[in-house]
C-alpha cells in the first residue's frame, strides 16, 4: 500500500519516481492518499480495511510526519483484534505485531522516521493522543526530497525538532553531561541552519543539517539519563490541534516561551536550567542570572518570529472559549504534577491565556 497525503508528492515528481520503482519491481500496489497534516483515526480505518481487503505485505509512506504516524496505526490495526480502531490509539502501548512498513521522508520536523510512536485525532471527540505503534522497517531520508517544502513548513518542522529537545533538557536533572551537550547541539544546529534554509531552499548540507537535527531529536537518545518531564508544550499543543487543526510546529512555537516564563516566575529556583539554556544555546552572558535567564527565552521567542511563525494565538483565530477544557485534557491522570515544574489546571489555562 502506497500511502501519501495531499498530492505534493505529485507536484514534485516524487510520486512519478515512486511509481516507476514499483512498477519495475512488479508489485501491485494500492493507494492510500489524503493524509491529512494532524492524521484523522478516519484515515487510520480506510487503510486497515485496504491492507485487510488486499491482503497488503508491506507499506510505503511517502511523506512528513503525518503520514507515517498514520502508517505505523495502519500497519498495527491490521492486526489489532477489537473493532474499534481509536481504542486501538487509546491503548497502543501493548500492540504486538504489524505491518512491515517503509517510509520515504519529504518534511524534517517530526522524527517519526526515527522511531515507533505516532499521534493520531478524533475531531469528533477533540482528541489528539499519542501511541506506540511500530518502527519503521527502513526510512529513506533523502534531503533533496525536502527542497520544495514551504518556508512556513520549514520553520514549523524546526520549531517541532526543537520542542523534542527542550521538552527533555528542561528536565530537573543535572548531571547528565552528555544528555545536555546533546540536546544543545541540535539546537545550536537548527539555529544555525534554518536561517539558511529559508533563503536557500535547496541548500543541501542546510536541509540534511536539519534532516538529521529531526531524526535524533525525538529518538529519545537526549534524554538518556534524564528525570521525566511530562513534555507540557506537547500536552498543551495536542490540546490546540485536536480542537482547531492548526499546525502542530506553530503551536509549540506559540506555547514554548509563554510556558518557560510562566514556569520561570512561578518556581524561580529553575533558574539555573535558564541560565544554561541562555550561555549555551544562545551565546548570551549577563552577571545577572535572572536578566539571561530571560533573555533566553527572548532569543528563541525572536527566532521564531524571524522565522516567520505567527507567535499569537489570536493569530490563528483562537480564543479563550474552550482553555478550562483543553486544561483537563492535558493534565489528565495528573500528567504534569512531575513536569519540570509541576502544572496544575489553572497553571495551564494562564499559559493558554498568555498565549493570546
Amino acid at each position: 500500500m502506497l500511502a501519501y497525503g495531499g498530492g505534493s508528492i505529485k507536484k514534485t515528481g516524487l510520486y512519478d519516481t515512486v511509481k516507476e520503482i514499483l512498477d519495475a519491481g512488479d508489485f501491485e500496489v494500492v493507494e492510500l492518499s489524503g493524509i491529512a497534516p494532524n492524521p484523522r483515526i478516519e484515515s487510520v480505518v480506510e487503510g486497515v480495511a485496504l491492507c485487510k481487503h488486499h491482503q497488503i505485505d508491506v507499506i510505503l509512506a511517502v511523506g512528513g510526519g503525518s503520514v507515517i504516524d498514520c502508517s505505523k496505526a495502519i500497519a498495527a490495526g491490521v492486526y489489532y483484534p477489537g473493532e474499534d480502531l481509536w481504542e486501538m490509539v487509546k491503548t497502543s502501548d501493548h500492540l504486538q505485531k504489524a505491518l512491515p512498513l517503509v517510509d520515504i521522508l519529504t518534511l524534517s520536523a517530526t522524527g517519526s522516521e526515527f522511531d515507533g510512536g505516532g499521534v493520531i485525532s478524533n475531531l469528533k471527540t477533540k482528541e489528539k493522543l499519542g501511541g506506540l505503534f511500530t518502527y519503521p522497517t527502513a526510512s529513506i531520508c533523502d534531503p533533496t526530497y525536502t527542497f520544495s517544502v514551504s518556508s512556513y513548513q520549514s520553520a514549523s518542522g524546526a520549531a517541532d525538532i526543537m520542542s523534542h529537545i527542550m521538552e527533555g533538557y528542561f528536565s530537573k536533572t543535572k548531571d547528565s553531561d552528555l544528555s545536555d551537550e546533546l540536546a544543545q547541539g541540535v539546537l545550536k544546529t537548527v539555529i544555525k541552519n534554518l536561517p539558511i534554509v529559508l533563503k536557500e531552499p535547496d541548500n543541501y548540507s542546510a536541509r540534511a543539517n536539519l534532516m538529521a537535527c529531526a531524526s535524533v531529536a525525538c529518538s529519545g537518545i537526549p534524554e538518556y539519563g534524564k528525570a521525566s518531564t511530562g513534555w507540557p508544550c506537547h500536552a498543551m499543543e495536542h490540546e490546540l490541534s485536536a480542537y482547531y487543526d492548526i499546525t502542530h510546529g506553530v503551536g509549540l512555537a506559540i506555547l514554548t516561551p509563554s510556558w518557560m516564563r510562566y514556569i520561570l516566575q512561578k518556581d524561580p529556583s529553575v533558574t539555573w536550567r535558564f541560565v544554561r539554556f541562555a550561555k549555551e544555546v544562545w551565546n548570551l552572558e549577563d552577571q545577572d542570572e535572572t536578566k539571561i535567564a530571560y533573555a533566553g527565552i527572548d532569543a528563541l521567542e525572536h527566532f521564531f518570529k524571524e522565522a516567520g511563525i505567527p507567535m499569537r494565538l489570536s493569530e490563528l483565530g483562537i480564543d479563550d472559549i474552550y482553555f478550562e477544557e483543553m486544561a483537563r485534557h492535558a493534565n489528565r491522570n495528573g500528567r504534569l504534577s512531575n513536569a519540570f515544574v509541576a502544572l496544575n489546571e489553572q497553571d495551564i489555562v494562564e499559559i493558554f491565556k498568555n498565549c493570546l
